[in-house]
């Protein structure tokens, strides 16, 4: 569907669901974020490594937590953690708590990933600040984390794939 014909559809801009926006933005922002990495060389990623790169960071995640958090069956965590591991960006360490697991770790490779991302992430904040004007971009996020907040108890939830 073209830009001009979906648009068309909603007529007023009120008419617009904000979880519909919501979806757009977030759509855009991630295959955005795609066409840059590839740009610097990141064939290789798919789209579902970015749920997987900041559990890793923490440094605590087994595959077992990264399946309950992104709602995955065990097998469904370890396959996409597999094909991360073969392209170097993780890999499995044993965990001291429990010898029979073990735990999720970025590479160097998977952190110059990440600071790629962080990077990226950056870059097109500025660009709809562009847009927008600073204050009212900060006011933009300021009120999407409250309204987060306030309906998950006081924290920001874990980021899951919408399946």
């Amino acid at each position: 569907m073209s830009k001009s014909a979906s648009s068309a559809s909603y007529g007023d801009r009120h008419d617009v669901p904000i979880a519909r926006l919501c979806a757009m933005a977030y759509r855009s922002l991630i295959d955005e974020l795609h066409d840059r990495l590839v740009a610097r060389g990141y064939t290789d990623v798919k789209r579902s490594y970015g749920f997987v790169l900041l559990p890793a960071r923490e440094r605590d995640k087994t595959v077992n937590d990264l399946a309950a958090e992104m709602g995955f069956t065990k097998q469904a965590a370890s396959k996409l953690v597999e094909a991360m591991r073969e392209s170097g960006y993780v890999k499995l360490v044993p965990n001291p708590a429990d010898a029979r697991s073990k735990l999720l770790r970025l590479t160097p490779r998977g952190e110059r990933l990440l600071g790629h991302v962080e990077s990226i992430y950056r870059e097109l904040e500025a660009e709809w600040t562009a847009v927008l004007g600073e204050k009212r971009l900060e006011s933009l996020r300021g009120d999407l984390e409250r309204v987060l907040r306030q309906r998950y108890e006081g924290t920001l939830p874990g980021i899951r794939p919408a399946w």
